[in-house]
C-alpha cells in the first residue's frame, strides 16, 4: 500500500516538474521578441535557457524509458523552441585553425581585454600584462583588431603596442580621468586605411564605434561595441555564492543582484535599438564585433544578429563559452558578419589574461 502511494506520488512530482520546465522553456523561447526594456525578467530566463534545454532532453529520455507517451511533452517543446537550441550549440565541427591566411581573406580579432588587468594577483605579473596581451593578439597575425575595455595613458601609451603593425585606429574614449591623461573604451586597429570613422554614444557610459576600411577596391564597415554589463563587484560575486547555499541572507542577496540585473537589461534594450539603427544606415557590407554582455538566447543577440552570420556557429563546435566567470554557458562575445561575407575559420583562444576569451575569425568578402 505504502509502496503504491510512493510510486504515484513520485510520478506526479515528475509530471508536474516536467510541465513546469516545459512552460519555462516555452516562455524563455519568447525572449528574442521581447525587449528587456519593456519586460526585463525575460532576460533572466534567457540566461537559464541552456539548463532548461538540458532538463528537457533528460526528461524526454526518462519518459521514453518509463512511459513513452509522456516524452511527447518535452520533445514537442524542444521542437517549438528549436531556434533557441540552434544558437546555443554549434554543430559545424571545429577544424584545426591554421595561422596561414589565404590571400583574399582577412583576419579579425575580437577581445574584451579587461583593462589590461590580467587574472593574476601578483604585482610583477600584472606589470607584464600589457605586453602579454599585445603579444597574444599579434601572434595571430590579425588584419583588424577590435578591443573592449581598452585603456591608454600618458604614462603608458598602450596604443603604441599595436600601432607599429596596425597604423590605423579609432578609439571611443568613453571614460576620461585626470584631464585626459587616462582614457578607456572600445578601439579598432587596422592594417587597412580608414576612410571614415564614427561614434554613436549610448545613454549610459558605453558607446558603439565604426570604421570604414579600404581593403583593395572594397570598402567594409567594422562596428565594435561594449553593451551594458551587470557591473558586478566582489561583493556581488559573494552574493552569488550565498544564493547557492540558501540561508537568511540569501534573500537580500538575491534582491541586490536582481536590482543590478534589471538596470542592466533595461539599458541594453535601449542600446540594442541604437545599434540596429546604426547598422541599417551602413552603406557598406558590415561586421559587428563586441562584448554584448548577453547570451545567444537573448533579445539583444537575436535583434542585433538579425540575418547576419555568427562566426562561432559557422565554424565551431560546442557551447562556446567566452566569459570565464560565474557559469560555463556564457557566450557573450561575438563576431557577426553580413551575408555578403563568408566565414572561413574561427577560433576561441584562452590566454588566461582576461576574464574573456579572445575570438579570431578569417573572413572573405564575396564578389
Amino acid at each position: 500500500m505504502a509502496k503504491g502511494w510512493f510510486r504515484r506520488t513520485t510520478k506526479k512530482i515528475f509530471i508536474i516538474g516536467n510541465a513546469i520546465v516545459v512552460l519555462l522553456f516555452l516562455i524563455a523561447s519568447l525572449s528574442p521578441y521581447i525587449n528587456p526594456n519593456d519586460f526585463w525578467l525575460h532576460g533572466v530566463l534567457a540566461l537559464c535557457t541552456p539548463y532548461l534545454i538540458l532538463l528537457l532532453i533528460l526528461s524526454a529520455l526518462f519518459w521514453l524509458i518509463t512511459r513513452p507517451i509522456w516524452s511527447l511533452l518535452p520533445i514537442i517543446a524542444l521542437l517549438i523552441g528549436w531556434q533557441q537550441i540552434a544558437v546555443v550549440f554549434a554543430w559545424t565541427g571545429n577544424a584545426i585553425f591554421t595561422k596561414r591566411k589565404v590571400e583574399n581573406h582577412f583576419r579579425i580579432v575580437n577581445w574584451n581585454i579587461q583593462s589590461f588587468n590580467g587574472l593574476s594577483k601578483n604585482v610583477l605579473a600584472k606589470k607584464m600584462v600589457r605586453e602579454e596581451v599585445a603579444a597574444s593578439i599579434l601572434k595571430t597575425y590579425p588584419d583588424i583588431i577590435c578591443l573592449q575595455e581598452f585603456n591608454t595613458a600618458t604614462t603608458e601609451n598602450n596604443i603604441q603596442l599595436f600601432s607599429r603593425t596596425h597604423p590605423y585606429y579609432y578609439f571611443s574614449k568613453d571614460y576620461e580621468r585626470n584631464n585626459g591623461e587616462y582614457l578607456s573604451g572600445c578601439i579598432i586597429f587596422s592594417k587597412y586605411p580608414m576612410i571614415d570613422t564614427g561614434r554613436i554614444a549610448f545613454p549610459s557610459e558605453e558607446s558603439l564605434i565604426y570604421a570604414d576600411l579600404l581593403k583593395g577596391s572594397d570598402t567594409i564597415r567594422i562596428f565594435n561595441t561594449h553593451l551594458q554589463s551587470f557591473k558586478f563587484k566582489k561583493n556581488d560575486y559573494a552574493d552569488i555564492e550565498k544564493i547557492k547555499e540558501p540561508d537568511e541572507s540569501s534573500f537580500s542577496a538575491t534582491l541586490r543582484l536582481m536590482r543590478k540585473m534589471k538596470a542592466a537589461y533595461k539599458k541594453r534594450g535601449e542600446q540594442t535599438t541604437l545599434v540596429n539603427i546604426a547598422m541599417e544606415r551602413s552603406p557598406y557590407p558590415s561586421i559587428i564585433t563586441g562584448d554584448f554582455n548577453d547570451v545567444p538566447n537573448s533579445y539583444t543577440y537575436f535583434s542585433i544578429r538579425g540575418n547576419k552570420k555568427d562566426a562561432f556557429l559557422e565554424r565551431s563546435f560546442g557551447l562556446g563559452r567566452s566569459f570565464i566567470s560565474i557559469a560555463p554557458t556564457l557566450r557573450i562575445d561575438y563576431i557577426l558578419p553580413d551575408q555578403q561575407f563568408e566565414v572561413k575559420q574561427f577560433d576561441m583562444v584562452d590566454e588566461a589574461l582576461s576574464d574573456h576569451i579572445m575570438l579570431v575569425a578569417d573572413i572573405r568578402l564575396r564578389k
